[in-house]
């Protein structure tokens, strides 16, 4: 069974920089990761993705050229670099593991496989 967990957040001031962990255990060789985010009220959408190798990788609009996500297996753990940080940015961060789609435009989640962490909180103040 996998299990993900989150770690790194915090409070951070607009124009900051925060990177989030994440180690997975018991994820099978070639499981892409990734990272969601859900605001209160909001929907959890994903914010960055990474395959096995970190060939592929997936950002919405909103984070590009500001978020880079990359992993190291050796380690079991993915990391999330967070710079230029803005107050929509707020929002509760969730570790994913083993996903239903990655292409550099979809990710997406698996209702049956994707094992998710507890999330840890991320807040931007203005």
């Amino acid at each position: 069974q996998v299990q993900v967990e989150e770690s790194g957040g915090g409070l951070v001031q607009a124009g900051g920089s925060l990177r989030l962990s994440c180690t997975a255990s018991g994820l099978p060789f070639g499981k892409a990761m990734a990272w969601f985010r859900q605001a209160p009220g909001g929907e959890r959408e994903a914010v960055a993705c990474i395959d096995w190798h970190g060939y592929t990788t997936y950002y919405p609009n909103s984070v590009k050229g500001r978020f880079t996500v990359s992993r190291d297996n050796a380690k079991n753990t993915m990391y999330l670099q967070m710079n230029s940080l803005k107050p929509e940015d707020t929002a509760t961060y969730y570790c994913a593991a083993d996903l239903a789609i990655l292409t550099m435009f979809v990710c997406q989640a698996s209702q049956d496989r994707t094992a998710w962490g507890q999330g840890t909180q991320v807040t931007v103040s203005s």
